[in-house]
């Protein structure tokens, strides 16, 4: 393990989250709320501790290897969401170190998730950093971090493998710099353009910038205890609806899309069945609440919002779902699974691994009464190794197991019955926000104990990092020489 290298980029991280605070912080002075010295004091606790670390530490060997990819990836996560968490802390809004903990690790990971309870204080820097936390952490960090420093180490691919979403890592360009650059800039005109938009549908600049940044980064923040719904308007309805199906794309199909490569974007397979999903859950959602709405369009408006809400992770609301008919809770808990595609700002499992999931499973069964034929499974027209087959395999065992853990260890921390202990669970690894029961929309974390708090932050990382760089933390030979 190259210690003095994983050190220096934790240092550029910090100072890079240090930065992050700065538009928070003035918003707070030109607000005038009271919360000007926290946001300052949070400004400067990364500061001070990430800019010697950068300057000072020179490592011989600037070889970034996979071992320290994934130390580096883990460790800046946990990094970011305790010195996120200080703002919240400081400022008296969560003064409990585990409730803003939760918080900010819900913020980064983009979940949603939240145990806030007062939305009438005015706090509108704070409250503006609970949402830049959604757009830093929905691309990614250290995303963010190659596209301002490209050069900061010898080899770059294992941080951004270990924190992109998906089974495999896509590069647009040959360098990762630059690649990085590319997705910022798609990712920051997307977000502008909602902003834009949100703002013509009657929004105040403030928020506008709150909800698109909670959409961009899929993560669902709002500054009003009613979400979206707040708003009672169908216009920012269906344009925040409109967007949470674009962010659950791969940014893949928006680069050939923004080179007039239209055919290569719609040959992507991933899209296809994401569409195809998509679609058909917002039909059987709208069918499912037309008796309780009794309009088609009013159970179409709020059906294809909650669909593309829960699909694309992003976890906001404009009806309280728990009270909805028990045909509709249940395909809004299968959507909590299945999430969006690889290379968006979304969780869940990833289009793809269910895609192929689907396609390993019907190839079992064909063997099981041909066992002499070779089937070989095709994904985008190419035939899928057989190491990705078996690596998603595993995914989907570890990402199951660990539900089931956590929603056994919150039974065991909490006194919530067993629909909310494991949607909680579920909402938490699979980065989405609300759950059923206590924990819907209408509802928060705050119940819980702070044991419980600290397992569901855990549970929020590994979900937001494909489970596999926080868990190897614990393996001894990630830290030997």
């Amino acid at each position: 393990m190259n210690k003095r290298l994983v050190l220096r980029l934790l240092g550029v991280i910090l100072v890079i989250e240090a930065l992050a605070m700065v538009p928070a912080t003035l918003l707070a002075l030109l607000y005038g709320d009271g919360d000007f010295l926290a946001m300052l004091e949070s400004v400067a606790l990364p500061l001070v501790i990430g800019l010697p670390l950068w300057r000072l530490i020179k490592p011989v060997d600037r070889n970034l290897r996979a071992r320290e990819g994934f130390a580096v990836v883990a460790l800046a996560w946990i990094l970011l969401s305790v010195f996120g968490a200080m703002p919240f802390m400081l400022s008296g809004m969560l003064p409990n170190f585990t409730d803003a903990l939760f918080e900010a690790a819900s913020g980064f990971t983009t979940t949603g998730a939240t145990v806030l309870t007062d939305f009438d204080t005015p706090r509108h820097g704070v409250m503006f950093w609970r949402s830049f936390t959604h757009w830093i952490g929905g691309m990614g960090v250290l995303v963010l971090t190659l596209a301002l420093i490209p050069q900061m180490t010898g080899r770059t691919s294992h941080l951004v493998r270990a924190e992109s979403p998906g089974p495999s890592l896509s590069k647009i360009v040959p360098k990762m710099g630059d690649t990085a650059r590319i997705l910022y800039t798609i990712y920051g005109a997307m977000t502008l353009i909602e902003f834009v938009a949100l703002m013509f549908a009657g929004m105040s600049p403030y928020d506008a910038a709150i909800h698109a940044m909670g959409t961009a980064g899929t993560g669902g923040f709002s500054n009003y205890a009613a979400s979206v719904g707040g708003f009672d308007s169908v216009a920012v309805d269906v344009i925040i609806t409109v967007f949470m199906f674009l962010f659950g794309v791969n940014f893949v199909v928006f680069y050939h899309i923004s080179n007039g490569e239209w055919r290569e974007a719609f040959r992507n397979e991933e899209l296809r069945w994401y569409l195809a999903i998509s679609g058909g859950a917002i039909l059987l959602m709208t069918l499912f609440v037309l008796p309780q709405y009794g309009s088609f369009w009013t159970a179409l408006r709020h059906g294809s919002f909650q669909v593309g809400s829960i699909i694309s992770t992003t976890g906001y609301a404009t009806a309280d779902f728990n009270l909805w008919p028990q045909s509709a809770r249940m395909l809004a808990f299968i959507l909590m699974f299945v999430g969006s595609c690889a290379g968006s700002t979304a969780g869940g499992l990833k289009i793809v691994r269910v895609a192929q999931l689907c396609k390993l499973g019907r190839r079992e069964i064909r063997r099981s009464f041909q066992p002499r034929s070779v089937h070989v499974i095709r994904f985008d027209g190419h035939g899928v190794d057989e190491t990705m087959l078996s690596q998603t395999a595993v995914f989907f065992f570890v990402y199951v197991a660990l539900i089931l853990v956590g929603a056994l260890a919150a039974s065991l921390l909490g006194s919530y019955d067993l629909e909310t202990n494991f949607t909680a669970a579920l909402t938490c690894v699979s980065n989405v926000g609300p759950g059923l029961g206590a924990v819907g929309p209408a509802g928060s974390f705050a119940g819980y104990t702070p044991a419980a708090k600290v397992m569901f932050t855990a549970l929020m990382l590994c979900g937001r990092l494909e489970l596999f760089p926080i868990l190897a933390l614990f393996a001894p030979v990630l830290w030997r020489r």
